[in-house]
């Protein structure tokens, strides 16, 4: 492994840790700040999760900031990365998002792994995983595609936090973070028997966004070049 791919490899490591614990820590803080109104739990988890994503992609951009594996899988797919280098970078997403659930565990007095007993099943929050990937990964790659990379973060922050509330799943869309939930038994969990169909569900969506994208922009060699340039102007 290169230094640069460390260095990347690290950076997704200690994103998508500060991510799932802000996931799951404001989950733990808004179920007891506000014990009696779901509402006031999701708006407290949302608005949190939001502004997380935008100052951990502000920080970690100039080296690697996806995140999450649909995202590193798309950059493979329209050639902005290596077969290598996105197995790196999945290994350290995975990695850091279970180390994120352990740290938001232990922060607030809970066992360091609970796994978690909260069934998420069904038509319509599966449909709610599709759509919610698709749309972040559209958001994502629209920015970058049409020359506006540093707006990403306050694009994702924005669109996260909507998601919440109008897809049905609560917008999980990220492969590393819905198996790091499920090591939580808390107001964020996910029973291990959901994450499958889950995980299935954003990988629909991010191929779904991957055609959408090629038909939106017809050039997928100038989107490879826009990401590859983008990445090493930020490094520069």
């Amino acid at each position: 492994m290169t230094v640069s791919l460390l260095r990347r490899a690290a950076a997704e490591m200690v994103g998508t840790a500060f991510l799932v614990a802000a996931v799951i820590g404001s989950g733990i803080a808004a179920a007891r700040l506000s014990p009696n109104d779901v509402g006031l739990q999701l708006l407290e988890n949302s608005l949190i999760t939001g502004a997380a994503l935008i100052a951990l992609i502000l920080a970690l951009q100039p080296v690697s900031a996806a995140f999450n594996p649909i995202v590193t899988l798309l950059e493979r797919a329209f050639g902005a990365i290596s077969t290598g280098a996105a197995a790196a970078m999945i290994g350290a997403q995975l990695l850091g998002g279970f180390i994120g659930a352990v740290l938001a565990n232990l922060m607030f007095g809970l066992d360091a792994i609970a796994i978690a007993a909260q069934q998420r099943s069904g038509g319509g929050l599966w449909l709610g995983e599709v759509i919610a990937t698709l749309g972040l990964m559209l958001i994502i790659f629209g920015a970058i595609r049409s020359g506006r990379g540093h707006t990403v973060a306050y694009a994702v922050g924005g669109y996260i936090t909507a998601a919440y509330w109008f897809t049905s799943s609560t917008s999980f869309a990220n492969p590393a973070v819905t198996v790091s939930r499920m090591f939580s038994d808390t107001f964020t969990g996910i029973t291990p028997s959901s994450v499958p169909l889950f995980i299935l569900m954003q990988l629909a969506g991010g191929l779904l966004a991957y055609w959408l994208i090629r038909l939106l922009y017809p050039r997928p060699a100038a989107l490879a070049e826009r990401l590859t340039d983008d990445a090493d102007q930020l490094r520069t």
